[in-house]
């Protein structure tokens, strides 16, 4: 998949799971049940254990069409490993050299931004969407503030993301939300994977536009 292709689905899909454990076999559980509830698009956290073996492992059991990335990806190395584990997208959190090594790859990136100089700076070095990370600092007020002078550059808003966050972020111009802790909680720990999917079936009816 060509970084277009990849902005394109992420613009219909509005979601990105983002998994981060201790806990390898729990992450597999975890990103595997919210692919099935619909999600189309998950980042496996280099912070996590065994990060690789859970990219591969998530890979082989992820729904036809689902696209399994890597996130907290900052060096040339973590970008040679990642992709060696078989991730289709990487997610940065800031502009590191990940992000031109990715971008020399033809991997589609997610690089992370906060200041309108770094999202400029990101734009430049060829990142497919630019994440405004951490997207809490500033709320929905400052995604819109920083859309002004930036109107073309696709925005994917991450880090402290709600269902309420979610909706403004969206309404406000986002290409998609990132969500973490507040739709995983525990179930990336070994928590209740029933609940964990009725969450992402709450989250994946309001990217449709249903609540």
């Amino acid at each position: 998949m060509n970084p277009q292709e990849f902005l394109t689905g992420l613009r219909n899909a509005k979601l990105l799971a983002i998994v981060r454990s201790q806990d390898p076999e729990a992450a597999v559980r975890a990103a595997v049940s919210v692919l099935e509830e619909g999600f189309g698009h998950i980042e496996i956290s280099l912070n996590s254990a065994e990060a690789l073996r859970v990219i591969e492992a998530v890979r082989l059991q992820a729904p036809e069409g689902s696209l399994v990335g890597a996130g907290t990806v900052l060096s040339s190395d973590d970008v040679s490993r990642v992709a060696g584990a078989g991730a289709q997208f990487i997610v940065t959190p800031a502009l590191g050299p990940s992000v031109a090594d990715s971008v020399r790859r033809g991997l589609p990136v997610v690089a992370g931004a906060m200041t309108p100089t770094e999202v400029y700076t990101a734009t430049q070095l060829g990142a497919t969407a630019v994440k405004l990370f951490p997207a809490s600092l500033g709320g929905a007020a400052y995604l819109t503030a920083i859309r002004e002078p930036f109107p073309d550059v696709p925005l994917v808003a991450v880090g402290g993301v709600d269902h309420a966050a979610a909706q403004d972020y969206l309404a406000r111009g986002a290409v998609a939300v990132g969500l973490g802790s507040p739709l995983f909680r525990d179930a990336a720990a070994g928590g209740s994977l029933t609940e964990l999917r009725e969450r992402a079936r709450h989250y994946v009816r309001l990217a449709g536009g249903e609540l």
